[in-house]
C-alpha cells in the first residue's frame, strides 16, 4: 500500500534567509489589513490545507467554484476563498503589483500578486454556493454586510504563520500531521470535524466509525470561525482534552483546525473533506446536517438532513476521502450502553434516551442537571464554568424606536427596577449619554447612525461578558445594523430586542424636543420616520405599545419577559 497520503504537500512559504529578506523589502509595499476570516484563510492557503490553491482565486476560478465547484484546471473546488477588500483600496492598485498582508497588529505573514480584481455578483454567490441569497444564513449575511465589495485574486507567497498563542502543541500544518501519522504506522486515518464539544454519543460514534473502518481516529475541531452564538472555542479545547482520556490509549489524536466555517452545509462537507485529505486522513465522518446554519427567513432548515452526504457520496472519488457515515446514538436505558438507533431490534420494548443540543443549552442555561450517560463529568464541569445558569448571566436590553416614541423613559424605569433587585450592575447607554460621551464626533448620516449603534453594541457586549446588565436606547432604524450587534451580544450573553411600537402620529404629536417641527421645515437631514427610513423589527422578542398605557407599566412589561427568559430568577 502506498503511504500517499503521508507523503509531504506543497506548502507557499518561503524559506526562513527569503523570508527575512522579504519581511525588509515589504516595507516598501501597500499592506492590506487582514480581517479575522482572511487569516484564517491565509494561513491554510499558506500551510497547504487549501491545496491545490496556490492563492486567492482568480476571477475565471472563482466562476468555476461558483458554478460547478471547479477551478479552470478542473479540479474539485466548492468553496470561494477570495481576498475581499473595499473599493476605495481596490482603487489604489495596478493589476500585477505585489501586496503585503499583515495581521491586525500590523504583523506581515506574505505577500500576493493581484492579477486579478473584480465586482462579484454577490447574490449569485449566494444563491449557487449557499442555496440561496437569504441573510438568515451567517455566510450570506457576511458576504453582503461585512466582507468588502471587490475581490482580488493572484498568488500567494507566505512569510510566517499566523501566531497564536493558545493551545499552541495542539496546532498542526497538513505536513506536521503527515509526519506524526507516519511517525505512529497509523495508515488509515479518520477524522471528525466539529464545533461542539463532544459528548457521550459523539464519543461513542467516532470510536466506533474508527473500528468499522478500521482506523486510527483524529479530532479535527474549527478552532477558526464557527457559527456566532456558538461555544467559544476556549471552553471546547478544554472540553475535547477532557474526553481524549475516555478513548483507548494510543488509537485518537487531536489537532487544531484553524477554518474560518461558511456553514455551508453540502458544500462545506465536501470543502472539508478536500481540507482533510490534505491533512493526510483517510476517512470523513459526514454528519446529518453537516455544517447546517440552521433556519431559514421562512422558519425552514437551510439544507435536508442527508443532502451533505448525498453530495460528498458523489465526489468521494474526487475528494480522496471515504465517507463514513454518521450513526445517530442513543441511549438505551435498560442495557445502560450506546447504540446506533437503527440497528436496535426492539424498539417498543425498551427505554431510549436522547438530550438534543437545544435541550442541553436549556439544562445548562437554567442550571437543570445534565446525566452521566448523556455527558462526562469533566465535560459538564467546563461548561457550566463558562455559562453559568441564565440568571447569573450578563444580558442586554436593547429599546428601538422613533424618536420620542418613549424609549429612554421606559429605560430609565427598567434600570430602576432592575437596580432595586439587584445583585448585577446595570449601565445604561441612552442616545443622549452616549452621543456625549462615547461619539460627540458622530453626525447623523447613514454611516455615522452606524458608527454609533456598532459602539453602542461594543460597549454592551463588554458589559454583558462580564456579567452586567446593559440597557441601550437608540433610534436604531436599520435592521442590518441591530443584528449586528445582536450578534455581538449573544456571543457573552442574552440579547432582548424591545420594539416601543409608537406611531410616528404619536411621537410627532408629543414632540418633546421639537425636532420633528424642525425636520417637516428641512432644517433636520435625515431624520428617522420624516426624511429617512425606519426598518420595523421582524422578530423583536418584545413590541411595547405606549399609547394610553403608563410608562411603569410598559417597563414591567420587560421585567415579567426578562423572568419568563431565565435572566431574572422569579
Amino acid at each position: 500500500m502506498t503511504m500517499s497520503n503521508l507523503a509531504p504537500i506543497p506548502e507557499l512559504y518561503v524559506s526562513y534567509d527569503s523570508a527575512q529578506k522579504l519581511k525588509n523589502e515589504a516595507a516598501e509595499l501597500t499592506s492590506h489589513d487582514l480581517s479575522p476570516r482572511q487569516i484564517c484563510d491565509l494561513e491554510l492557503l499558506m500551510n497547504g490545507g487549501f491545496n491545490p490553491l496556490k492563492g486567492f482565486l482568480t476571477e475565471e476560478d472563482y466562476d468555476g467554484v461558483v458554478e460547478n465547484m471547479r477551478l479552470s484546471s478542473g479540479a474539485l473546488w466548492p468553496m470561494p476563498i477570495t481576498l475581499d477588500v473595499s473599493e476605495k483600496f481596490a482603487k489604489t492598485l495596478e493589476l500585477g503589483q505585489d501586496i503585503a498582508l499583515r495581521d491586525q497588529e500590523g504583523v506581515i505573514l506574505g505577500t500576493m500578486t493581484v492579477t486579478d480584481r473584480w465586482t462579484p455578483d454577490k447574490s449569485r454567490e449566494a444563491e449557487k454556493v449557499f442555496g440561496a441569497d437569504d441573510t438568515a444564513h451567517p455566510a450570506v449575511n457576511y458576504l453582503h454586510n461585512t466582507a468588502g465589495k471587490v475581490y482580488l485574486g493572484g498568488p500567494v507567497t507566505g512569510i510566517q504563520q499566523p501566531v497564536h498563542y493558545d493551545f499552541r502543541g495542539r496546532r498542526d500544518t497538513p505536513n506536521e500531521l503527515r509526519a506524526h501519522f507516519r511517525k505512529l504506522g497509523w495508515r488509515k486515518i479518520v477524522a471528525f470535524q466539529t464545533r461542539n464539544p463532544l459528548h457521550r454519543a459523539h464519543q461513542e460514534l467516532t470510536f466506533r466509525a474508527a473500528k468499522e473502518a478500521q482506523a486510527n481516529l483524529l479530532i479535527h475541531p474549527s478552532v477558526g470561525m464557527t457559527k456566532p452564538g456558538d461555544v467559544d472555542h476556549f471552553t471546547r479545547v478544554r472540553c475535547y482534552e477532557a474526553v481524549l482520556d475516555k478513548y483507548p490509549a494510543s488509537t485518537t489524536t487531536m489537532s487544531l483546525l484553524p477554518l474560518a466555517m461558511r456553514m455551508g452545509g453540502p458544500r462545506e462537507a465536501v470543502w472539508h473533506g478536500l481540507i482533510r485529505a490534505n491533512h493526510g486522513c483517510t476517512h470523513f465522518i459526514v454528519g446529518r446536517d453537516h455544517a447546517g446554519p440552521g433556519k431559514n427567513s421562512q422558519g425552514e432548515d437551510f439544507y435536508g438532513p442527508y443532502d451533505a452526504q448525498e453530495l460528498f457520496r458523489k465526489h468521494q472519488a474526487d475528494i480522496g476521502v471515504e465517507m463514513v457515515d454518521f450513526k445517530h446514538m442513543v441511549w438505551v436505558q435498560e442495557r445502560a450502553q450506546y447504540e446506533p438507533m437503527d440497528e436496535i431490534e426492539d424498539k417498543d420494548k425498551v427505554t431510549i434516551l436522547n438530550i438534543s443540543g437545544t435541550e442541553l443549552r436549556r439544562r445548562l442555561s437554567e442550571g437543570l442537571e445534565i446525566p452521566e450517560w448523556f455527558s462526562f463529568p469533566e465535560v459538564v464541569k467546563e461548561l457550566r464554568r463558562t455559562k453559568p445558569p441564565r440568571a447569573k448571566q450578563g444580558f442586554t436590553v436593547f429599546f428601538t424606536g422613533f424618536s420620542g416614541s418613549g424609549k429612554s423613559t421606559i429605560a430609565n424605569a427598567l434600570m430602576v427596577k432592575l437596580m432595586e433587585m439587584g445583585g448585577r450592575p446595570v449601565t445604561l447607554l441612552d442616545g443622549d449619554i452616549v452621543r456625549k460621551n462615547l461619539s460627540s464626533e458622530l453626525g447623523f448620516s447613514k454611516e455615522h447612525r452606524d458608527l454609533n449603534i456598532r459602539r453602542i453594541g461594543y460597549v454592551a457586549s463588554e458589559i454583558t461578558k462580564n456579567g452586567g446588565i446593559a440597557i441601550c436606547a437608540p433610534i436604531a432604524p436599520y435592521a442590518a445594523t441591530r443584528r449586528a450587534v445582536r450578534e455581538d451580544v449573544e456571543a457573552f450573553g442574552a440579547f432582548i430586542e424591545v420594539h416601543v411600537a409608537t406611531s410616528i402620529e404619536e411621537c410627532e404629536r408629543r414632540d418633546r424636543k421639537g425636532l420633528y417641527k424642525l425636520a417637516r421645515e428641512g432644517k433636520i437631514k435625515e431624520f428617522t420616520g420624516i426624511s429617512d427610513p425606519y426598518d420595523v423589527p421582524q422578530n423583536a422578542e418584545l413590541v411595547v405599545e405606549t399609547e394610553n398605557v403608563d410608562v411603569d407599566n410598559c417597563a414591567h412589561q420587560v421585567i415579567l419577559k426578562l423572568e419568563s427568559m431565565g435572566l431574572i430568577a422569579g
